[in-house]
């Protein structure tokens, strides 16, 4: 079935009247583009990130505009011409029905990590190449194994795990760090991202990888903020791995060797280009000493451990 898209070009402070009108006219659901909300959302999520693609920015600038679809029968029509009707010249083309809740899996394919890994999502075949499969259903939270931050840490953890390894996971996301540290035979694994939707995403990908709550367990909280959280996590973990980003990592750092054993291992990554210095300064500062630095597509990793 075909959808008619229609774009409304609305002042911010009519956006919520317009829409009320337009539900009153048929119109069951709305796209809102604000440049202003989209400011306002990264100013103030800088913990998720610290570089956004500009394209994305330049699609938003000068942005304010309501988007609809309407069915592509009379009574979509009818809506249509009641919205003309209204505001006058708006924005119209036709698009076709799609699996929309689907379709993007087309665009994740197994991915080659390191020397051992392969990164497979759940929907596709595990190939056969000798590589340990690292199974995932990404969903809505970050860690698929395509970004290089990503890729960088599960290299990097292959040097470094062994079958006693306990390994910590702050900013564990969809968990592909700490059960890629599993896959490769480390011990146990404790996860915490400050997103309280990541535990139930990682015990479903633990679930994929055969991994059981013996092994994996993952919570929710904010560790720098919260001294108790950081009390409950303990120490003496062979492995930590923080692949955030660097407003994150850098308060961070102080807190790490008090998990860390002697020797123990820190992997970190999600340090956009430009910020390794101000991290790599703030790892030393907390007594760490930077064994491996690796940079790819303008994306930092350090590798440091306690001594």
């Amino acid at each position: 079935m075909r959808y008619i898209e229609v774009i409304v070009n609305t002042p911010a402070e009519e956006i919520d009247r317009r829409c009320e009108e337009m539900s009153a006219m048929g119109v069951g659901g709305f796209v809102i583009e604000n440049e202003a909300d989209f400011q306002v959302f990264l100013e103030n999520n800088h913990q998720y990130w610290d570089y956004v693609d500009e394209e994305l920015s330049q699609q938003f600038a000068g942005v304010s505009r309501i988007k609809c679809y309407l069915t592509d029968d009379e009574e979509g029509k009818a809506s249509l011409r009641a919205i003309r009707a209204a505001y006058g010249e708006v924005t119209v083309s036709m698009v076709e029905d799609s699996d929309w809740e689907n379709n993007w899996r087309e665009f994740y394919k197994p991915i080659e990590v390191g020397e051992r890994l392969v990164v497979v999502p759940e929907w596709e075949p595990i190939p056969e190449d000798g590589r340990l499969p690292l199974r995932l259903d990404p969903g809505l939270i970050f860690g698929t194994g395509s970004h290089a931050t990503t890729r960088m840490c599960l290299a990097a953890l292959e040097n470094y795990v062994n079958q006693e390894s306990r390994v910590l996971d702050l900013g564990c996301g969809s968990g592909i760090l700490g059960i890629g540290a599993l896959v490769l035979g480390a011990k146990s694994c404790l996860g915490c991202d400050i997103d309280p939707k990541a535990p139930d995403v990682v015990m479903s990908n633990a679930a994929l990888n055969s991994i059981g709550a013996d092994r994996l367990s993952a919570c929710a909280g904010d560790v720098i903020a919260d001294a108790s959280l950081r009390r409950g996590f303990g120490g003496g973990y062979d492995l930590v791995l923080a692949n955030i980003v660097s407003d994150v990592i850098i308060p961070l750092a102080p807190h790490v060797p008090g998990f860390l054993k002697k020797d123990g291992v820190f992997i970190t990554s999600g340090i956009i280009e430009g910020r390794q210095d101000e991290v790599r300064a703030a790892i030393e500062r907390a007594g760490l000493r930077i064994i491996e630095h690796r940079c790819e597509e303008e994306w930092h990793q350090f590798t440091a451990v306690l001594n």
